[in-house]
């Protein structure tokens, strides 16, 4: 590229890479588009880049990673929004001047974006742009080094007073949704609103659910409570195996979609009166997964007897790594468990004898370690001179 000493790839119209001698031909006609944008005399043309151009780069990327299946729909989604919106506050910017202040002063225009969520996204996915632009085509990143806020665990859960409310105050459709969101904690729209008849299995210990997984691209296989057994088994006969039906499904017979499914969670919390509650407000469809890893490490369904977080980590389809950062900390009882043991206030199956449970008058000798050799030593010289003696 001019004014660069990097070597780029060459990308046919379609934006595919290409490979091969026997794709000489697409390659020259590939490099004769790119000598002639470059001599057009353009701004563009002469090897300035706009912010506009690197953002529309990387929405074309997602637009054909969402046709092959390889970025979510909601990545895209955002990719879109955001970056359109990037666009109309700096997008006639040249990337060589582009500052984080540009960048921070456009976050700062948006208050609703306060949530170190969202705002850990948006920046991500301005970064993931820039340095897709550097990467492709040569240009240097002028945002490197952009400080992302520090991501906070989740740790808003339903009690099971909440839970009860929340089942109340909603239809027979949406209450199974969440009823089943709570007591397997899958993620709500990508994982359990896909589930259908085919994905259920019958085993001798019970029932097994198969799960595919949109954001990670993996499959598992997770058991399931007994009662979302029996809800599953109802649910089946209006969707049987074959049909391809989802087993969870709105008032109108269609999938739940984070949009509407957002929707009528909203609605859920101002008919409660948990909007204007500052902790419960932070409620969503999402707190369902949170709720079911509080239980598992409290040992809500065990008697007590939480799992470990790997075990937690295979259930929910995340890392143990992720897990332990999101709910271990808080909520992990293995974790906790050798901490309070460290300090002398674990439960320790063998406690020692404590003083305020010693006789009266039973006093332990207290002795220095130095008495104490001095005395094992005598003992051994002792029983050398007695050994000797025997000998002779």
């Amino acid at each position: 590229m001019p004014g660069t000493r990097k070597r780029v790839a060459l990308f046919d119209e379609g934006g595919e890479r290409i490979r091969g001698k026997q794709n000489k031909e697409a390659a020259e006609l590939a490099l004769a588009r790119e000598r002639l944008s470059h001599e057009s005399g353009s701004a563009v043309g002469e090897g300035e880049w706009l912010v506009a151009r690197v953002c529309s780069d990387y929405i074309q990327y997602c637009e054909r990673g969402l046709t092959k299946g390889t970025i979510s729909q909601g990545h895209r989604d955002n990719t879109v929004n955001w970056l359109n919106d990037l666009c109309s506050y700096c997008g006639a910017l040249p990337v060589v001047q582009l500052r984080k202040t540009h960048v921070n002063s456009w976050i700062e225009d948006h208050p609703t974006w306060r949530s170190p969520a969202t705002l850990r996204s948006v920046i991500a996915i301005v970064l993931a742009a820039f340095n897709r632009a550097e990467d492709m085509h040569g240009i240097i990143n002028p945002l490197k080094g952009l400080k992302k806020p520090q991501s906070q665990p989740r740790l808003q859960s339903f009690s099971p007073e909440e839970e009860t409310a929340l089942y109340g105050a909603t239809e027979s459709r949406f209450k199974d949704f969440l009823f089943a969101a709570i007591h397997t904690g899958l993620r709500p729209f990508c994982e359990l609103a896909t589930i259908t008849a085919d994905d259920v299995s019958e085993t001798d210990r019970g029932m097994m659910w198969r799960v595919y997984s949109s954001k990670t691209k993996k499959t598992r296989k997770i058991p399931v409570r007994p009662e979302v057994a029996e809800l599953t088994r109802r649910l089946i006969k209006t969707a049987p195996a074959g049909s391809g039906t989802p087993l969870f499904r709105n008032t109108q017979g269609r999938p739940w979609k984070r949009m509407n499914g957002v929707a009528r969670f909203i609605a859920v919390k101002k008919k409660l009166g948990w909007d204007k509650d500052p902790v419960k407000q932070k409620f969503s469809c999402y707190t369902c997964r949170h709720t079911y890893a509080h239980r598992m490490l409290s040992g809500y369904w065990t008697s007590g007897v939480g799992c470990s977080i790997e075990t937690l980590a295979e259930l929910i389809g995340d890392t143990p790594k992720v897990a332990f950062d999101h709910y271990g900390r808080e909520w992990g009882q293995h974790y906790q468990d050798p901490l309070w043991a460290a300090i002398g206030a674990g439960n320790d199956k063998n406690p020692r004898e404590k003083p305020a449970d010693r006789k009266p008058g039973r006093k332990r000798p207290s002795i220095s370690h130095a008495t104490h050799l001095k005395k094992k030593r005598a003992v051994a010289k002792d029983t050398k001179r007695r050994s000797g003696k025997h000998r002779r």
